[in-house]
């Protein structure tokens, strides 16, 4: 019986060595999880925790060894890369997919499309009544992500020309948080990844230069007629790498990028 917990134990202690944890963007996560999941089928003995958070929190995992692999929906920022380097450690970056952000309203909402300059006016707190934009007469409840989150980083940049966020706006901490928000709220708008938007909300068409407006789906993801796409990101230590390889190499695979587009992402062109 002692030798039979003592083996026990030793195996619990190589499961625990050998236990990759993955960690960071919300945007990733029920990707990553479908990856893990399928993964996992293949390779029984392999052992991934994958959880949220957002991508910052990833990034900061990574730095303080507390993940293996960290999940972003935005590139890493100068100043993680310093702190990266005034550690003493380096990293890898690997696009493994990507994504169409799409912008969400209530199913309510009699507004369809908006300009990326409509978007930057709302989320700037320029425009706060739908009827500014052609809708009813309702305030305008904008919803976002926090900051510590890729894709309130993405959108900053690329649907906002990095004009700053109104003081208005309510501060998410996840995705699935705003989908919740907007679905219940007549007035509200937010944006999300494409693989969140479901019944309980209304996907608008976006257009970049006021006249093409276009809906966000894979299929216009893919052939780039969709103006709101950015690929997602994992990030790990050299050090780490043979250990992580086999699950990347899945993910990158004619599978794993099945698995991409199966869940409502953008797969990587060949």
């Amino acid at each position: 019986m002692k030798n039979t917990l003592v083996l026990l134990a030793a195996l619990l202690a190589i499961g625990n060595v050998n236990a990759q944890k993955i960690k960071g963007s919300d945007t990733c996560l029920p990707l990553v999880q479908k990856e893990a999941e399928s993964y996992g089928k293949k390779n029984p003995a392999s052992r991934l925790s994958v959880t949220g958070g957002g991508s910052g929190v990833g990034i900061a995992a990574l730095m303080d060894g507390s993940t293996d692999l960290a999940m972003s929906s935005r590139k890493i920022k100068m100043d993680e890369k310093m702190k990266l380097q005034d550690a003493g450690k380096a990293y890898k970056e690997v696009i493994f997919a990507q994504d169409a952000l799409a912008v969400v309203v209530n199913p309510k909402n009699t507004v369809s499309q908006l300009t990326r300059q409509q978007l930057e006016d709302i989320y700037t707190g320029k425009v706060t009544n739908w009827k500014q934009v052609g809708g009813a007469d309702a305030k305008i409840v904008v919803y976002g992500r926090e900051t510590s989150s890729g894709t309130y980083d993405f959108f900053k940049e690329h649907v906002m020309k990095n004009k700053n966020y109104a003081s208005s706006m309510l501060n998410m901490p996840a995705t699935g948080a705003i989908i919740q928000s907007v679905s219940q709220t007549a007035g509200a708008i937010g944006y999300v990844g494409l693989a969140y938007v479901d019944k309980d909300v209304k996907a608008l068409k976006v257009s970049y230069d006021g006249k093409t407006f276009v809906e966000p789906s894979v299929e216009n993801a893919i052939n780039k007629s969709y103006p709101v796409t950015r690929p997602l990101f994992f990030y790990y230590q050299p050090s780490n790498e043979s250990k992580l390889k086999p699950f990347i190499d899945y993910v990158m695979s004619a599978e794993g990028q099945g698995i991409v587009k199966q869940v409502g992402y953008v797969p990587l062109s060949k």
